[in-house]
């Protein structure tokens, strides 16, 4: 089954535009459907309308009430399909993706290679445990080392995952180096930033509201302002901390890059101290910021770092590249996992890896997030909530003085799809990476005509 085909099989029931005749076979009911919704523009609300959900949305989301635990306050949409850069609800209606399901599906939805491979590889081998070898995987690792700093890699199914690997193998690593009994066993890391919800990359994540429940969680973490050099260094140089945990880009936190001289400085102290530093790219790296690794044009390189949203496009996957160093500390049993790595999501990553890696990829992703950069700040630049807008490459934020909420539903019920970060009050914006410079275009436009609902919140 081709991409086209598998869209026209799960696409979502919608009206069909004026003069499509739709017959009562269900191909052509599936073709008339599909023929709509490529058609018929995008729905757009004025800011304040609010969309109604059907009876067959509605009965979702009370089933989700009733029978899911509930961990998520849940937009509402109830989406069922995707095509490109936009998503398809169980109501016919159309919205642009900006969020990308976090900045998780780099080449949108239903690319045609994606679903190519991972159709072949289904069919071929799914699941095969790590007692054996496959293919795919060795094949991954290589593509990785040979595209970074690393000398080897560790397969997991999430960044959390692979933040919790990056402990254990700095602790590992660190009592390796220093077999007398008086290795390091504490970590650093920084304000707003986020590594994680499982109870070890929790306790580096440093939003009390993420920990406090849950406490007392993995106990020797130090958090420092980030970019307070400073500080940092005397946290180091203190002797108790075996890896440094940080963001080049902090996405959750609010959209804020790392300057040169605070990542060099980090190396520095680090490699003064003995302490490793670990470089979290879950949601930056992997051509977000325009460059394939987000640490690349600070020219530092790390001996630690943890991938995981975009490298399978939707499949759970993370990843921990380290140096030959870090590697040689950890033997067999020291850690493990039964699904990472497997044959199915391995494969999937490497076509990931080949859309990204094509010459000119990037530089599109460089020149499209800045031109968006720059439409934002013409078209936002007046409003007196708009603080700042900022971000490299397709990662970008709007900083505002109130509650980023109401104006997230605005752009929701007019057709189109972004995210909060920082304390609530920054719209994140990352799109697939295949984003078209006429997309970006309508999203400005929305959000710009969505603006009124941050003055209907306030009233």
């Amino acid at each position: 089954m081709n991409s086209l085909q598998s869209f026209l099989a799960v696409a979502p029931a919608v009206k069909p535009a004026a003069g499509v005749r739709v017959s009562s076979s269900p191909s052509s009911s599936r073709r008339a459907r599909v023929s709509a919704c490529l058609a018929a523009p995008p729905p757009t609300a004025a800011a304040g309308a609010r969309r109604e959900l059907s009876p067959a949305s509605l009965a979702v989301v009370e089933d989700e009430a009733r029978y899911v635990v509930g961990t998520y306050k849940r937009s509402r949409v109830v989406l069922v399909s995707g095509r490109g850069c936009k998503l398809y609800d169980a109501d016919g209606r159309e919205y642009l993706d900006m969020a990308a399901g976090i900045a998780v599906s780099a080449l949108g939805h239903g690319d045609p290679d994606f679903v190519a491979a991972v159709a072949q590889q289904a069919a071929t081998l799914v699941h095969a445990s790590n007692v054996p070898y496959t293919v795919p995987q060795v094949v991954l690792a290589k593509r990785l080392v040979e595209a970074s700093f690393a000398d080897r890699a560790f397969f997991a199914n999430t960044g959390t995952e692979a933040n919790e690997a990056a402990i254990k193998f700095s602790r590992k690593f660190q009592r390796a180096a220093r077999p007398n009994g008086d290795a390091p066993t504490e970590f650093l890391a920084f304000n707003n930033c986020f590594h994680g919800r499982t109870m070890g990359s929790l306790a580096l994540t440093s939003k009390s509201q993420y920990r406090e429940p849950f406490a007392p969680v993995m106990p020797g973490a130090t958090f420092v302002e980030y970019g307070d050099l400073e500080e940092a260094k005397k946290v180091i140089q203190s002797g108790r901390i075996a890896a440094v945990f940080v963001e080049p880009v902090q996405g959750e936190g609010g959209i804020h890059s790392a300057t040169k001289e605070f990542l060099q400085g980090l190396r520095d102290a680090c490699d003064e101290a003995g302490a490793l530093l670990v470089f979290d790219e879950v949601q930056c790296g992997l051509g977000r910021t325009g460059y394939l690794w987000a640490h690349e044009p600070y020219g530092v390189t790390p001996d630690i770092m943890t991938l995981a949203k975009p490298l399978a496009n939707g499949l759970p996957i993370g990843v921990v590249l380290v140096t030959e160093k870090v590697a040689a500390a950890i033997n067999y049993g020291d850690h493990g996992t039964t699904f990472g790595g497997g044959p199915l999501v391995c494969q999937a990553a490497l076509t990931v890896l080949d859309k990204i890696q094509k010459p000119g990829f990037l530089a599109e992703v460089s020149k499209k997030g800045e031109n968006f950069k720059q439409l934002l700040r013409a078209k936002l630049s007046g409003n007196p909530h708009v603080k700042e807008v900022r971000g490299i490459g397709l990662i970008i934020g709007i900083e505002l003085d109130v509650p980023a909420g109401p104006l997230v539903d605005a752009c929701l019920d007019a057709g189109v799809i972004v995210l909060t970060a920082g304390k609530g009050n920054v719209v994140r914006l990352v799109p697939p990476l295949i984003i078209s410079e006429k997309e970006l275009g309508q999203a400005a436009d929305v959000i710009r005509d969505c603006l009124p609902a941050l003055d209907m919140s306030t009233s």
